[in-house]
């Protein structure tokens, strides 16, 4: 059959959802943000948790350089409950986001420690818990782990780097130890304690969605440009140490969680494993006779936390659930008419033999091309099904069997990973730039007149629609040009 081919220009973002502030813990705010925990420990640690004005007033809690330092005793034998230390739970509660970390200095591998910043939820483990940094004693690398009710599982799909050593999460599940949850270790010596703390520190980033909860871990020489500069984009972090997803319903399991930092001694990790740790054990009986009677080893045992942030991704989601935000035809042809963007993001249109190439002048866009068949079945040419998802239609010239509708893109959004809601004041193009994409395309469909097959394939040489590596759900990897080939 003989079809006039109709090429529909769909924008769409190359990263995930653009993230924004939520909450700054800065040193100023920061005490006055979190509530100080002054119960008994319930992990049963030797530990006498203490209070604000406690913790001030014997410089375990103060502002140093700008930075927040919490301690530990360091000067006196320990009694009653057990050595002075500060557990701190955040007033907010959160679900899902990104919360990026800057530390100076960590509680350093000290026998008895159990130091850990981690995120809680109410009615444990109902609600979920995500420890982010946690480890005890001499560990060199830190262990991530997500604890819940029955019923969630992870598995090692490859977008991580750490070691998975448990998979399921539930806090009692029969084959693990208790409450062992599902725990990934990180490979990397510089990620915990002395080796973290002799590097310089650096920032954990853990990124929230309803697909997956990752952890990421970038030395102080390595921190990401973007991380600095406070617009975080996970899409150009390469794989995260840790990532929990598989046989587990995030939404469900983990919810309104709160931030957490404690060190706390001995207990059901540090303590458990005393007797076997002989490094540990040879300086003491028992974990907690150490801890009781040698405070200047715990010199080193403190935070220096440089800054942590909460970031929203402001109502932008994973990539599948943004192509499914309709924007109505009016709001959608007046971005495309207004756009500034346009000009600049449609930098080439160009045909070279069998090869039309359609890509934006930015790193922040790229377009996609589809083909279609001008028939009854192909409604969605129309300027106004095109504006729903946000497409500029043009016409060219005529080839013959167009195997790709306008349709089946349309109608299935999430295939095209168009991040609609994200571009709205992108969309567009001006008149300029549409006689462009029109000409070139339809040198590039004039050459491939007589081709009976099309496929879609990468820029870097991958077919298929590219994910984001090591964040689920989230979009393509920035600089990525599409480009449509005609076989």
């Amino acid at each position: 059959m003989h079809f006039s081919i109709a090429l529909l220009t769909l924008l769409t973002t190359t990263s995930s959802a653009s993230y924004v502030v939520q909450d700054d813990y800065s040193s100023s705010s920061f005490a006055d943000m979190f509530d100080f925990y002054t119960d008994d420990d319930p992990t049963n640690g030797y530990v006498n948790y203490v209070s604000y004005s406690t913790a001030e007033s014997e410089g375990l809690y103060k502002i140093q350089d700008g930075a927040v330092y919490m301690g530990v005793d360091s000067t006196n034998t320990a009694s009653g409950r057990g050595r002075d230390s500060i557990r701190i739970a955040s007033k907010n509660t959160y679900e899902h986001g990104l919360v990026v970390l800057d530390l100076a200095h960590m509680p350093a591998g000290a026998c008895g420690t159990w130091p850990a910043f981690w995120m809680l939820g109410e009615d444990w483990p109902n609600n979920g818990e995500i420890d982010i940094i946690e480890g005890v004693n001499d560990q060199s690398a830190n262990n991530m782990a997500m604890h819940t009710s029955d019923g969630c599982t992870i598995t090692n799909t490859g977008a991580f780097s750490g070691t998975l050593e448990t998979d399921n999460c539930y806090v009692q599940a029969a084959d693990q130890s208790s409450n062992a949850g599902c725990s990934i270790r990180s490979t990397d010596d510089s990620s915990f304690g002395s080796g973290f703390n002799s590097a310089g520190g650096g920032v954990f980033a853990t990124e929230w969605t309803s697909e997956a909860i990752s952890i990421w871990f970038f030395s102080r020489d390595a921190i990401p440009s973007d991380i600095t500069s406070g617009s975080p984009d996970p899409s150009g972090w390469g794989l995260p140490q840790g990532q929990f997803t598989g046989g587990c319903d995030i939404d469900d399991k983990v919810k309104n969680q709160q931030l957490v930092f404690d060190v706390t001694f001995c207990g059901d990790w540090a303590g458990d494993v005393w007797s076997t740790d002989t490094a540990c054990s040879a300086k003491a009986s028992t974990c907690s006779a150490y801890v009781q009677n040698n405070p200047s080893a715990f010199e080193d045992t403190y935070w220096l936390i440089n800054s942590l942030k909460v970031y929203t991704d402001n109502g932008a989601s994973s990539t599948a659930a943004a192509t499914t935000s309709a924007k109505s035809s009016a709001a959608a042809t007046t971005a495309a008419e207004t756009s500034a963007a346009a000009t600049t993001a449609v930098a080439t249109a160009s045909a070279t033999g069998d090869l039309s190439t359609i890509t934006g002048a930015t790193t922040a866009t790229t377009f996609i091309t589809y083909t279609s068949a001008e028939s009854s079945d192909a409604a969605t040419t129309t300027a106004a099904a095109a504006t729903t998802t946000n497409v500029v239609v043009t016409e060219t010239t005529s080839v013959d069997t167009a195997e790709a509708t306008s349709a089946a893109a349309t109608s299935d959004p999430a295939t095209a990973e168009a991040t609609s809601a994200a571009v709205t004041t992108a969309v567009a193009t001006t008149a300029a730039a549409a006689t462009t994409i029109q000409t070139s395309a339809a040198a590039a469909a004039t050459t491939a007149a007589g081709s009976d097959s099309s496929s879609w394939s990468s820029s870097n040489g991958h077919s298929g629609w590219s994910g984001h590596s090591g964040s689920s759900g989230r979009g393509g990897h920035s600089g990525s040009g599409w480009r449509r080939f005609f076989s």
